[in-house]
């Protein structure tokens, strides 16, 4: 629900700062004062349309933004939207801003931060519907009908296996799809990727023989230098130059010394043993050098061969994919796909038997579920009927029209194949007939005026379980009817306060008595300035404010005024 709403400088407003509870608020005061810019202000916060001169003049800019407590049931819709986008702070209040400068430029904001138009308009509208001069009135929006339908007939649970066939059916006729295109192309392809798999399977790869054939074509290019140095390193280590000791003798020499000095001074002991160590260490590396020059091969042969894989297997992953790994994996989707054009038409022929399987659940769950819609239709029917005589509409009638379309791919229903959606077989709208003689009509296009606001009022009345919308504006809502009506009106929007936030204008002192919260529209002139003030009222100000309403201060109409609030209690009282 709407908590607070803060509006600076739009139209005739300066500053005005609102905080809202629960239940039935209503908005009272002279025609002009400024009631209806409050619901414009609303409006433009819910993604209206902006024009510079809703700015207050001489201000740069009008500035609207408005909290709001989300219901448990509403927060998973609110997370979708706004996840996605990193908005959502906290599921359980989101706030809304709108910024319309006098450029032209406006700036629309969820929780602090920029966002697109469009996004406002998707959280506003199911945050709030607004009924006067507005266009975010759910009721009005036809592919809204047949979910408030499934809500007010409590047939969600068929409703939502019926979607998950229909998903079922949808990732089915996909991979159909799929196949056929294939198969359109299939010889070619099949060729393709025959050929593929055949260049790929023929060199035999191995993950890691990249590297080891790179190692050892470096050996064999090199074989000449590597075998010198080799030779030298030998010849270092092992040999005696000119008649002399080697470096393994004196080494030898060395340790056989310290041995003797370790005798005498034992402190020696691990320096001799180092001594030793490097002896042994000099003997082994000579070894293993003199291995090492043996295994040296000069083999051109080889180096070609060498020379001639590796640029194979590099052909391969420049085809293929960045490494041998890829290629391979490559290989086995190529095999997959070759499998899948091999077995086409085995796999469309089950898949078509899955389909005509599913389209015959799809038709059952579809044909019941309209049934069962058609029957809660005729309940909403009467129950509508029964609130618009309440508001003395007796004559209106209310009417849904349920409608199926032939589709040849559709789900079979007796002797009709009918198409269908992810919500059933139907197509659903409201009609309504406010005036006798006139015939039913759709909702969406009948005219907006009172007689409409009570006919929503009566929807809204019957439909308030159903729908989930928890703030509801109405703009004037007793325009063209009586003070007799006004309290029937009055207690009706209390009623459907029950299940949501509802905010009324009215002119009606008999409506005005049911609000949980009363606000007193006024517009002020200071310093040749216009501005509106509003201010919230109780007891004594609230039964004067509904004197005025009557006619005047005089004390019989304080008296009806505080009769008409002792009323308001004793039906709030007693339901």
């Amino acid at each position: 629900m709407l908590t607070d709403l803060h509006i600076r400088d739009f139209a005739i407003i300066d500053e005005l700062r609102l905080q809202f509870g629960a239940g039935f608020l209503a908005f009272t005061g002279e025609t002009g004062a400024g009631k209806s810019i409050i619901i414009d202000a609303v409006e433009l916060l819910l993604g209206g349309r902006a024009e510079a001169h809703m700015i207050r003049a001489e201000a740069p800019a009008a500035w609207i933004e408005g909290a709001f407590r989300i219901e448990y049931a509403l927060q998973p819709e609110i997370r979708r939207l706004l996840e996605p986008e990193g908005l959502l702070d906290d599921e359980e209040n989101v706030t809304l801003g709108r910024e319309l400068r006098r450029e032209g430029r406006n700036i629309c904001r969820i929780n602090g931060r920029s966002v697109t138009l469009g996004l406002l308009r998707d959280v506003g509208e199911r945050l709030i519907d607004v009924h006067g001069q507005s266009e975010h009135l759910s009721l009005l929006r036809v592919p809204e009908h047949l979910e408030l339908l499934d809500r007010y007939a409590r047939t969600e649970d068929q409703r939502l296996a019926f979607r998950e066939r229909h998903e079922e059916l949808a990732g089915l006729r996909r991979q159909l799809e799929e196949l056929r295109a294939s198969e359109r192309d299939a010889a070619r392809r099949s060729e393709f990727l025959s050929f593929q798999i055949q260049e790929i399977e023929s060199a035999r790869l191995r993950p890691a023989e990249l590297d080891s054939l790179v190692e050892e074509r470096t050996r064999l290019a090199n074989a000449e230098q590597l075998a010198q140095l080799a030779e030298q390193a030998v010849a270092a280590l092992d040999e005696s130059p000119e008649g002399g000791p080697s470096a393994a003798d004196r080494l030898g020499e060395a340790g056989q010394a310290l041995a003797s000095l370790a005798r005498v001074d034992g402190s020696l002991q691990a320096r001799s043993q180092e001594a030793q160590a490097l002896v042994e260490q000099a003997a082994d590396l000579a070894k293993n050098l003199r291995l090492y020059r043996e295994a040296i091969e000069f083999n051109p042969r080889r180096l070609d061969e060498v020379e001639e894989r590796i640029g194979l297997l590099r052909n391969l992953m420049r085809k293929y994919g960045e490494s041998l790994e890829a290629v391979l994996a490559y290989a086995e989707k190529a095999r997959l796909e070759h499998e899948n054009i091999t077995h086409a038409e085995e796999r469309m022929a089950s898949l078509q038997t899955e389909e005509g399987q599913l389209l015959i659940e799809l038709g059952a769950i579809g044909a019941a579920l309209s049934a069962a819609r058609r029957k809660a239709g005729d309940q909403l029917g009467r129950a509508i009927e029964t609130e618009l005589n309440d508001l003395r509409m007796a004559d209106a009638r209310f009417g849904l029209e349920m409608s199926w379309a032939d589709d040849p791919r559709g789900a079979p229903v007796g002797d009709r194949r009918v198409a269908f959606t992810a919500s059933g077989l139907d197509r659903a709208e409201f009609l309504v007939a406010p005036n006798p003689g006139e015939g039913l009509k759709p909702l969406a296009k009948i005219a907006s005026g009172g007689e409409t606001s009570r006919l929503m009022l009566g929807l809204k009345s019957v439909l308030a379980r159903a729908d989930r919308t928890p703030t509801l504006i109405f703009d004037e809502i007793d325009q063209g009817i009586g003070g007799r009506v006004g309290g029937i009106v009055g207690r009706k929007l209390w009623g459907l306060a029950r299940a949501h936030q509802v905010l009324c204008v009215s002119h009606l002192p008999q409506l005005a008595a049911y609000g949980d919260q009363h606000f007193r529209v006024e517009k002020h002139v200071e310093a040749g300035r216009t501005r509106t003030v509003v201010r919230e009222l109780g007891g004594q100000e609230r039964m004067l404010e509904l004197a005025q309403m009557l006619g005047g201060e005089g004390e019989a109409n304080r008296q009806s005024a505080s009769q008409l609030l002792s009323q308001a209690e004793s039906d709030k009282r007693n339901p």
